[in-house]
């Protein structure tokens, strides 16, 4: 843009500050520097110590780009044969599980690795740059982030069309009615002479308040319309913390508190997915479930499939229980509120393999 191609860069002595505050250097090639932080050399040691003694190691951090850096860094740091390491995923922490992902060791996906730099870089250099620049133009504490400033701009916008808006005046007519029987029957006047009937002023109005009090009614016709309401997609983690807020009154925070800990301790898949894809064993066992214990009526007769978003990483599963047959009550090893969340998790995967609600 004309705003970026006419900034000013940092001076020499500046820059060299500025990037070894934030790590990078945007000015050649974004080279990174890593330290190891202080007083963590002892477990760098004992992991090379360990690493020396191994045959072949894998590295088995969470599947997310998070954690396949964290793998990459772990090679960095203990360094040696890159064909001694082997990369392992697996999407819950189960036995069967943990078995398919050591029967098929993958490589690190330096593809992965290299989107979370460039998410991190870009964090840095949003973050130190502009901060500075709200602390000395507005105030001190303000900060700015790739993802926020983001987010308040679209806020400001929005605003700016709320204020903008310019109001109509319209108005509604109802009446109050009652059957023979004495059955209370609301009524909305829509139309007047088979056209749209929307009143925009108050004499408008009154004038067909005035008529329609004069009047009589009667019922010409009526239909009844059955509806259906599909079952929503599993959750993934967005609509999770979401869900967990309207329903339980959960935070972010805590919500992905407690599904760490159901996740560690093999209850759920991962936590941290964008995708609502379901393997084919958590269907067949879904299905399996619905059948035995809710009957065949609320079985469909395929799968019901939801599409993920653009992007979403498919090889990522839902959020899910591990286990559909275990129910909250008896995970005696979880505080309460993680019980309440994995009901809630357990109930949306159950109903989305259902058939839509008839109403």
């Amino acid at each position: 843009s004309t705003a970026t191609k006419g900034a000013k860069k940092p001076k020499k002595d500046e820059r060299g500050a500025l990037v070894n505050r934030m790590g990078v250097d945007p000015w050649h090639d974004w080279n990174a520097h890593y330290e190891v932080l202080p007083g963590k050399e002892k477990v760098v040691s004992e992991l090379k110590q360990l690493a020396e003694k191994a045959d072949h190691i894998y590295l088995a951090t969470d599947l997310d780009r998070e954690g396949e850096a964290i793998a990459w860094h772990l090679r960095e740091v203990i360094g040696g044969d890159e064909q001694r390491y082997s990369r392992v995923v697996f999407n819950e922490i189960t036995k069967n599980a943990i078995r398919q992902a050591f029967e098929k060791p993958g490589e690190l996906n330096i593809d992965r690795v290299n989107a979370q730099q460039a998410r991190r870089f870009m964090d840095r250099v949003v973050g130190y740059m502009v901060s500075p620049l709200l602390w000395k133009k507005i105030a001190r504490g303000l900060s700015a982030g790739r993802v926020q400033s983001v987010a308040v701009r679209l806020v400001v916008e929005r605003e700016r069309e709320i204020k903008a808006f310019v109001p109509e005046e319209y108005w509604e007519v109802d009446a109050s009615t009652t059957t023979p029987g004495g059955d209370a029957l609301p009524l909305q006047v829509t139309h007047k002479d088979d056209k749209p009937f929307r009143p925009v002023s108050r004499d408008e109005t009154m004038a067909a308040v005035s008529l329609l009090e004069k009047a009589s009614y009667s019922v010409l016709e009526r239909e009844d319309k059955p509806t259906s309401s599909k079952p929503g997609a599993p959750f993934i983690t967005s609509t999770l913390q979401q869900a967990a807020s309207t329903r339980l009154g959960f935070g972010v925070k805590k919500t992905m508190m407690m599904a760490q800990r159901l996740y560690e301790a093999g209850h759920i898949t991962y936590m941290r997915t964008d995708s609502t894809n379901l393997s084919q064993d958590a269907l067949n066992m879904v299905r399996g479930y619905i059948s035995d214990n809710f009957g065949k009526k609320y079985l469909p007769e395929s799968a019901n499939q939801y599409a993920s978003k653009e992007n979403s990483q498919e090889a990522h599963e839902a959020i899910r229980p591990s286990d559909v047959s275990v129910l909250a009550e008896t995970l005696k090893d979880m505080e309460a509120d993680a019980q309440k969340l994995y009901q809630l998790i357990w109930r949306q995967f159950v109903a989305c393999q259902m058939t839509p609600a008839q109403y």
